[in-house]
């Protein structure tokens, strides 16, 4: 598994033990973060759960507008939390194609979700690409 899959699982991680049990980031980071992960993958981690977690606000609103008839709170909380850390890697890491950011969120969901998730996951995020600043 590559250095950013595995960041992004470990920011995944993170953002859900933050939204699920109310830790501050740095807490959660502390708590997913396995002392065996690469440096370039923990350093990728902590700057998207970062991110993802001080624009939460931002990018639940982002969300609500393209998932339609769900609200944030009712959507399963590992597809929430993939859903924030995609939403913003593509709408802050111009430097990572839109078509990368959401195969990643895909597998991951494939990976800690249910069989729909993937499906779920990609057809909001395929809306959400529209956000994404002009380079």
């Amino acid at each position: 598994m590559g250095v950013r899959r595995q960041g992004r699982q470990m920011a995944m991680q993170a953002l859900y033990l933050s939204d699920t049990c109310g830790l501050p980031i740095d807490q959660a980071l502390e708590a997913s973060l396995p002392k065996d992960l690469p440096d370039a993958a923990a350093d990728f981690a902590r700057r998207l759960a970062g991110g993802a977690s001080g624009s939460r606000d931002d990018i639940d609103k982002v969300l609500v507008k393209y998932a339609e008839n769900w609200e944030i709170s009712r959507m399963a909380a590992v597809d929430r939390n993939i859903l924030r850390l995609a939403a913003y890697e593509i709408l802050n890491d111009l430097d990572t194609p839109v078509s990368v950011v959401i195969d990643e969120a895909i597998e991951i969901a494939k990976s800690y979700s249910t069989n729909d998730s993937g499906k779920f996951v990609n057809g909001i995020l395929d809306k959400v690409k529209k956000e994404r600043p002009a380079q």
